[in-house]
């Protein structure tokens, strides 16, 4: 049994921010540490102007399994406080982030994936949202945010039930946004991920807003963009048939 101490593992390389969930004696699950440490990690990487982009996975063959059982002996009003504060810091990212799921991603691992931007998985991975096997109520902001993705009768069917799904339902209802063969997740995703990373940053900020409710935020984003210079040099670019040079934020 691997004894590897339970952790969040960052790295960044060209423009990327990575994090690995490393628990591999428990699946990955998540400790109270690792739950604690996820907010300020996820601010650290925000404030960092070289990264474009987010991609949450697990270490090895699985995504994460949830939280640790064994310590929801010592609380679970705690533990899923840590949880939920963890989550609003993922959803709240404000750049474009991806969950990499291959194998479990149960309980707060769907949490965590409900909370990025996009999840893509690798054929074979399950799915399952599973309070109901422990007796313990599904926070109300994490029940809507599943709500906004897969729809009111799935979410249920997913709460009410605490079932496994396979890819295939996971990409008809909405928990998954590709699905990719065996062996064939981390190529896509570096390929999209670099993708993202080439776009415009500008773009991709008002959209995240606008996605999240925050139509109030119209008028600002119309003065970024007649500032930014960006879409002058996306028309240019397009017109001279070369790749964009987006410089937004300045600074």
């Amino acid at each position: 049994m691997d004894r590897t101490e339970p952790r969040l593992v960052p790295a960044v390389e060209h423009g990327v921010a990575t994090v690995v969930i490393a628990n591999p004696a428990k699946r990955n699950a998540m400790t109270p540490a690792m739950w604690r440490s996820l907010p300020e990690l996820l601010e650290g990487l925000a404030a960092d102007p070289a990264v474009r982009v987010l991609v949450l996975t697990g270490a090895g063959d699985t995504f994460c399994a949830g939280a640790d059982i064994s310590t929801l002996r010592e609380g679970a009003d705690t533990a899923q406080e840590l949880a939920v504060a963890a989550e609003e810091a993922l959803a709240a990212f404000p750049r474009p982030t991806l969950a990499a799921v291959r194998g479990f991603c149960v309980g707060g691992g769907s949490q965590l994936a409900a909370a990025c931007d996009l999840r893509f998985a690798e054929e074979g991975a399950s799915f399952g949202v599973t309070p109901a096997k422990l007796g313990i109520v599904y926070p109300a902001s994490s029940t809507r945010r599943l709500v906004s993705l897969v729809g009111p009768a799935t979410a249920k069917h997913l709460l009410f039930s605490g079932e496994l799904v396979g890819t295939e339902r996971a990409l008809r209802t909405g928990l998954a946004d590709e699905v990719l063969p065996a062996g064939g997740l981390d190529k896509r995703v570096e390929e999209y991920v670099r993708t993202l990373a080439s776009r415009s940053r500008l773009t991709q900020a008002a959209a995240k807003e606008f996605a999240a409710g925050r139509t109030d935020r119209d008028a600002h984003w119309a003065g970024e963009a007649r500032s930014s210079g960006d879409t002058a040099e996306g028309v240019t670019a397009f017109l001279e048939r070369r790749a964009p040079r987006f410089t937004y934020p300045a600074g």
